[in-house]
């Protein structure tokens, strides 16, 4: 952990004594954000730990016990199994983890992502407002594809955040929010979309030794022009060439609910020879990413790396396989801030991008009352990252 971390963090007064309720779905990650927390503050030694702004400041464990029991009838209830009066409590909440099941009238079935948040609230509920702070860490953030209207629709996104903010929470943070602007909805309390691109570029030279990180051997894109903003950065970053694809889509017809897509047309530099890095917030199905990659190999791209953050792949590993087999892809990287299935994480192209020392950085710096500008801004680092690998240092 950075040194100016340590010593910027010792100069303020914890906001309350830290609690993590890491909801069922998001145990894992919990467990390991708790392992890097308990590490770094039992490591601290400052003239103030025994003060009693500091009780509590160094134990086993910040994670609180809590539980979601359900009756046979599907209905459930949040308990909290040990005190939280006082705490900074910071809820994590795994939306899409399906592998999670219930019993609901003898038949089993699958949570989604509305049992998830709906487990959220329970739990915020059982707090009963006895909490110092209540913070919710929701990587995934719930309905964040519906955040506009397109006729008579509802506008999910924003209700949430305002249902949310309603039940006592005083910050959400999130990752690469679909559209960053549903923040709109709640002004007057903190909203964060944090973006992965340090870890992302991180992984990828960790397990790629060989590339030539420059704008004649290796170029950035967008697979639509609604990540754009994301691809910018990633390029600039990297001091990159940028490229971009656009749909043109049939709007005379409707196929499984949307328009379907006729051609993929490509804006920008050739990419002949080149290394390309694939950027967007999700895969779901995965058929637009799939796309694209084929796309950039006809048109001679060198090697296909694709970089999501959240890996869903609704439509199975099949396809990633035969593009992986016949050389479209070289490598996926998605994070581990979703459930990841044990197939995904046997592949040999698979890249998991691990977020839980940067999430536990968040709540350390959050429980201080500490700044996250230096955190959000991973440019620095980035540039120290691509030195080291420059100067052969991997």
């Amino acid at each position: 952990m950075p040194n100016r971390e340590e010593k910027r963090n010792l100069e303020t007064i914890p906001v309350g004594s830290l609690g993590i309720i890491a909801l069922e779905g998001c145990k894992v990650l919990g467990d390991m954000v708790d392992r890097f927390l308990v590490k770094w503050r039992t490591e601290r030694e400052h003239e103030h730990r025994d003060s009693l702004a500091f009780s509590g400041y160094q134990r086993d464990s910040y994670l609180l016990n809590a539980k979601v029991p359900r009756f046979g009838s599907g209905e459930a209830k949040g308990m909290i199994l040990e005190s939280v009066r006082g705490c900074d409590l910071y809820l994590l909440v795994d939306v899409c983890n399906y592998s999670l099941t219930y019993s609901l009238n003898g038949m089993i079935n699958h949570m989604s992502p509305d049992d998830h948040y709906q487990d959220l609230k329970r739990v915020i509920a059982a707090v009963g407002g006895k909490a110092r702070r209540i913070n919710v860490i929701m990587p995934f953030l719930y309905e964040s594809r519906q955040h506009k209207r397109t006729g008579r629709e509802s506008l999910d996104c924003s209700l949430v955040l305002r249902e949310l903010v309603g039940m006592g929470v005083e910050n959400i943070i999130t990752f690469d929010a679909h559209d960053p602007r549903v923040q709109n909805a709640i002004p007057l309390k903190g909203f964060e979309t944090v973006q992965p691109t340090y870890q992302f570029i991180k992984y990828l030279l960790m397990h790629e030794k060989d590339l030539q990180i420059d704008s004649s051997h290796m170029m950035v894109i967008s697979p639509d022009e609604g990540g754009m903003n994301r691809a910018v950065f990633f390029a600039n970053v990297l001091g990159l060439d940028l490229g971009m694809f656009y749909k043109r889509r049939d709007y005379t017809r409707v196929v499984n609910g949307r328009n379907p897509i006729v051609a993929h047309e490509f804006l920008g530099t050739s990419v002949e020879g080149k290394d390309v890095i694939i950027v967007d917030d999700m895969i779901s199905s995965g058929e637009s990413m799939l796309d694209t990659a084929k796309e950039l190999k006809r048109r001679k791209a060198r090697k296909v790396f694709v970089c999501t953050t959240f890996g869903l792949f609704t439509g199975g590993l099949k396809k990633f396989d035969e593009y992986y087999e016949n050389g479209i892809i070289d490598r996926v990287l998605t994070t581990n801030l979703v459930y990841q299935t044990p197939e995904l994480l046997s592949r040999p192209y698979y890249i998991d991008v691990d977020m839980s020392k940067y999430i536990a950085l968040i709540i350390d710096n959050l429980n201080h009352d500490s700044s996250l500008s230096e955190l959000l801004n991973p440019t620095g680092r980035i540039n120290r990252l691509l030195e080291k690998y420059r100067a052969g240092e991997r």
